[in-house]
């Protein structure tokens, strides 16, 4: 017994070793990745949209390209949901009600679009709301994960903040090629009556988050030390966000995402001219989930020390002249040259992939290194709401000019023109480079800033984090920097 009693201990300490790097698995553990792993797996219905958009509701590219702009409002205003959480208990508590609204919430737009939408209006209502399911529960979860790693040690709290974005990345990946087998043998409404059950899961799991109810008392005093809280940030933000080493590499990042983007029509182009089938976009979509992976690898085994301005010069020059390969697809060349549509597809996404997760890697590095002491959540929290707001102006930009080169789902006539200025606008930013920080300063934060005299607790107050789910892993690098 004793034998069989030790030989169960040292399975458990492997488990926690390397399953769990190193965490305790309690129940809140077990829960807050649960969620992290249901936003990975809501991209099983991330197809069925774009063929719902497509072919049940008659959407023009141009039309699809708008509405997911409006479908990322949401992820611009996140840091809101961060001070509703924390300023507006609901029965006392500040996570576990709103986890449990942010399920019933996605619950109810994916039902609503397996019964009840018909219409374009519908439809982006009830993307929008599953949209804001997802931002609501990733800051409710990011903020949890902040107060855990505040009371470990740094390397602790790298291998928790790892093992939420592997949770994530996982359920993204086990969904990538079934998100299009599933629709070879169901219809569009299908899939979103399943995917409707995914969110229903945070509710359930949202009950094993250990947290201590805010009594009448409490709430009183901390709605005082909250506003004075809220108060000191501001005033550091204003501080902060005037200084140039601040807001000249804000602005170049938000150049650099708002150049428009032709995604819509590519999604139009292989479904309707090409003929590609759910299940071979299944199979795209696995092979650039993977693909993302190696961008991060190779980030961070060989470029994390490269100068900004190197790898942001560089990686949009090559992504520019790579992309325009996609001339060669769309006009056919492809095929005189003897290489299938499907393959040709298939390694362009790839390379395309790696490409563009290697320029995105700094985004999240230059982020946090420009963040002063005392502002450090608020200000990431906002750089990602900007980035954000520039990849809603990039499918609005998108849509405009699919609008006025007459690209609709039958006519791809001036798809190369699309294909060429959409490439070239990426060059936008080069101008601008030496807005970044130089080389011998990019490891320096800016000018620091006092830090907020209050309660450990209230550090809370902008939860968010790394709000971008495919990429947790790089914070945990950037504090090991």
């Amino acid at each position: 017994m004793l034998v069989s009693s030790s030989g169960l201990s040292k399975v458990k300490e492997s488990i926690k070793e390397k399953i769990f790097f190193g965490n305790e698995p309690t129940a809140e553990l077990i829960a807050i990745l649960t969620v992290y792993f249901v936003q990975g797996i809501l991209g099983l219905a991330r197809l069925a949209v774009s063929f719902f958009l497509k072919d049940e509701l008659g959407l023009t590219p141009a039309q699809v390209s708008a509405l997911m702009g409006i479908v990322a409002l949401p992820w611009i205003v996140k840091p809101l949901f961060g001070f509703i959480s924390d300023g507006f208990p609901i029965f006392g508590y500040r996570r576990r009600p709103y986890l449990v609204l942010s399920g019933i919430i996605g619950a109810a737009s994916w039902v609503s679009l397996a019964t009840i939408v018909h219409t374009p209006v519908l439809a982006t209502a009830a993307t929008a709301l599953g949209s804001l399911s997802v931002a609501v529960s990733d800051v409710i979860v990011d903020s949890l994960v902040v107060e855990r790693a505040r009371v470990e040690s740094q390397a602790e709290a790298g291998s928790l903040q790892s093992l939420c974005w592997g949770a994530s990345a996982f359920g993204g990946l086990i969904t990538a090629y079934f998100s299009g087998v599933l629709l070879e043998h169901f219809s569009n409404r299908t899939v979103f009556g399943i995917t409707a059950s995914f969110p229903l899961i945070v509710s359930a799991v949202a009950w094993f988050i250990a947290e201590s109810p805010v009594s009448k008392k409490d709430e009183s005093e901390n709605d005082h030390t909250n506003l004075r809280s809220i108060q000191h940030q501001l005033g550091q933000m204003r501080q902060a966000i005037t200084q140039k080493s601040i807001w000249l590499p804000t602005a170049f990042l938000f150049i650099w995402q708002a150049t428009p983007t032709a995604e819509s029509a590519f999604f139009f182009f292989t479904t309707n001219e090409l003929h590609f089938q759910p299940e071979f976009l299944g199979r795209v979509r696995l092979v650039t989930s993977v693909a993302s992976l190696v961008g991060i690898w190779i980030f961070q085994r060989f470029l994390k020390t490269v100068p900004f301005r190197v790898i942001f010069g560089w990686s949009t020059v090559l992504s520019a002249a790579l992309g325009m390969t996609m001339l060669l697809l769309v006009t056919h060349t492809n095929r005189a040259l003897g290489i299938d549509d499907h393959w040709f597809s298939l390694g362009d996404s790839l390379i395309l992939t790696v490409m563009g997760q290697i320029a995105y890697m700094p985004v999240l590095v230059l982020a946090a290194r420009l963040c002063p002491l005392g502002v450090e959540a608020t200000l990431f929290a906002l750089l990602m709401s900007v980035t954000n707001l520039a990849g809603l102006l990039s499918y609005e930009f998108g849509a405009v000019l699919m609008h006025w080169f007459g690209i609709t789902e039958t006519n791809f006539e001036n798809l190369w023109l699309l294909v060429i200025l959409t490439n070239l606008s990426t060059l936008l930013p080069l101008p601008f480079l030496n807005w970044l920080p130089a080389a011998d300063s990019q490891t320096e934060t800016p000018k620091n800033l006092q830090p907020a005299s209050v309660p450990d607790h209230e550090e809370s107050f902008v939860p968010n984090m790394m709000p971008e789910l495919m990429l947790r892993e790089l914070e945990s690098e950037v504090a090991r920097d």
